[in-house]
């Protein structure tokens, strides 16, 4: 399985358009050659380097496997969007205090849609994974703020 945005390279900088900076939209993503037999994907995308420890900035699940490209500003159809640590139900671009940190975007093959509510964060979404997924990939992408 990979995924790769157009906009940005793995461990590269993220165009200042989708952090608190810019637009605060979605990047672009393309995600290919997700394995036989599986049911959906998720994507989970955090900061490991935020002072207070993992922020997470957008949670995705039970999107379609046939989903080849999830487009800027954009959910894809029949996704469900979770509580990032902003507490909202979208994508929280990079806004880093100081320094720069790296965000991971990580997408998950799972074997199963997962039927949780969507007031879901981060941790309800990994138990639920944990078990039921073949494979996962990720690519990460750096910001410091001007």
């Amino acid at each position: 399985m990979k995924l790769t945005s157009p906009v940005f390279e793995n461990n590269q900088l993220i165009p200042q358009k989708y952090t608190c900076d810019g637009e605060n939209v979605n990047p672009p993503l393309q995600i290919s050659e997700v394995p036989e037999g599986v049911k959906s994907l998720a994507l989970i995308v955090i900061d490991p380097d935020a002072p207070a420890g993992v922020f997470t900035h957008w949670v995705l699940w039970n999107i379609n496997p046939q989903t080849s490209l999830i487009e800027e500003n954009s959910l894809p159809e029949g996704a469900v969007e979770g509580l990032n640590s902003f507490k909202k139900h979208s994508y929280g671009g990079p806004c880093p205090p100081s320094g720069t940190h790296h965000y991971h975007f990580r997408l998950y093959a799972l074997d199963k849609k997962l039927d949780l509510a969507s007031s879901s964060e981060k941790t309800e979404v990994e138990k639920a994974i944990c078990g039921c997924f073949s494979e996962w990939v990720e690519i990460i992408g750096l910001y410091q703020r001007q």
